[in-house]
């Protein structure tokens, strides 16, 4: 019994012969899993984190459309957000839930404000002014990529 091998080192060298994935020891001397085919894909940095930019959707100026009108500027503006995600523009959005000024958020998967504002100007809720945009670079995550991915495979009803 003496020359078998632990299965935990035959574990680690399975996985490391795949050759995406890398098994190593952090600065802390914790395992790290490293898979670099994912990561290149989610274009993340050595850290696991990417730019994005992040958007606040305020009140506009233009809010007293009749009840019909605003129902299909409304519908419009999450067809907006579906084919901004099925792109792969568009990580995250949802609204407030409280009764405050800033409506909802986006999390767009460009480097660039004016990336963004390219974006923003395809919403229908923009162009009718119910909504104006407030863009801010941020930095997170690339994990957060996957996200919209994830929601498909729970979500029982479509938007």
């Amino acid at each position: 019994m003496k020359n078998s091998i632990p299965a935990v080192v035959l574990f680690i060298f399975i996985i490391s012969c795949d050759p995406k994935v890398t098994v190593a020891i952090n600065d802390n001397g914790n395992e790290i899993v490293y898979d670099s085919t994912l990561a290149r894909e989610l274009r993340a940095d050595d850290y696991g984190m990417r730019k994005y930019v992040m958007a606040f959707l305020r009140e506009g100026p233009n809010r007293d459309q009749d009840s019909a009108t605003a129902a299909s500027i409304q519908r419009a503006h999450l067809d907006n957000i579906i084919r901004m995600a099925d792109e792969g523009k568009l990580v995250l959005a949802g609204p407030y839930l409280d009764n405050f000024e800033i409506k909802g958020i986006y999390l767009f998967a460009v480097e660039t404000i004016a990336e963004a504002e390219e974006l923003t100007r395809s919403d229908p809720a923009i162009q009718a002014g119910r909504l104006i945009m407030e863009l801010h670079p941020w930095y997170g995550s690339a994990a957060v990529m996957q996200v919209n991915e994830l929601h498909k495979q729970i979500s029982k009803k479509e938007i």
